[in-house]
């Protein structure tokens, strides 16, 4: 599965491989962190286990078969039991029934946070640039440091951002992913280019965040 893909070695080691290529071209020092989630949702959890037991309510109630009372509360703890448990446990579930600006907000949060704690903004030059995939989202979020002047990359850097989300959002492989990070070498190139006494100051390897 997508989600899992990100965390096995063999696509580890294929992400670091894009980051050398990108930084062979470009004064720029790339790092890709990967996280489970960004957020908690545990309200989702909840919403559905009150939903599933609401139907567990209206269901013993309006069926033709007589129910004994003490049955009520059982069979209603029991389904909010496994509605939240099925929400916690199916991230599709729950994706779905989180607001999409809470989780967009999430990822954007946990993003600038990873962006300070992986001390990508130590660079010499503040040339340092966050890809944060967030997989229960299906989220990517990129943070550039004050070195790297992302209006003067261009609509080729629009773009390439574009690609990066739908390949995150919606693809079943890593490979479109690995497609799109190849998209922000060349306007990095133009507006940075790779001096001949350049240093890699941080990983190439993909950082858990």
């Amino acid at each position: 599965m997508w989600a899992r893909a990100f965390f096995e070695e063999a696509t580890k080691a294929r992400a670091a491989d894009e980051v050398k290529a990108i930084e062979a071209r470009t004064a720029a020092e790339v790092v890709v962190a990967v996280r489970a989630a960004s957020g908690n949702y545990g309200h989702t959890n909840y919403l559905v286990g009150f939903g599933l037991s609401f139907l567990t309510l209206v269901t013993l109630l309006y069926l033709p078969t007589e129910f004994p009372l003490e049955i009520f509360p059982v069979g209603m703890l029991a389904s909010f039991g496994l509605g939240a448990f099925a929400s916690m446990k199916l991230t599709g579930l729950r994706r779905r029934l989180t607001s999409s600006k809470l989780m967009e907000e999430s990822v954007r949060t946990m993003a600038r946070s990873a962006f300070v704690e992986l001390g990508i903004s130590r660079t010499s030059g503040r040339t340092g640039i966050l890809v944060f995939v967030s997989t229960l989202e299906r989220r990517v979020e990129v943070v550039a440091d004050i070195g790297v002047d992302t209006a003067a990359l261009g609509r080729e850097w629009e773009e390439a951002l574009a690609k990066l989300s739908a390949a995150v959002a919606s693809s079943e492989s890593p490979e479109p992913f690995f497609e799109a990070m190849r998209l922000l070498a060349p306007p990095l190139e133009r507006a940075l280019p790779r001096s001949v006494d350049d240093i890699n100051e941080l990983p190439d390897a993909p950082q858990a965040a």
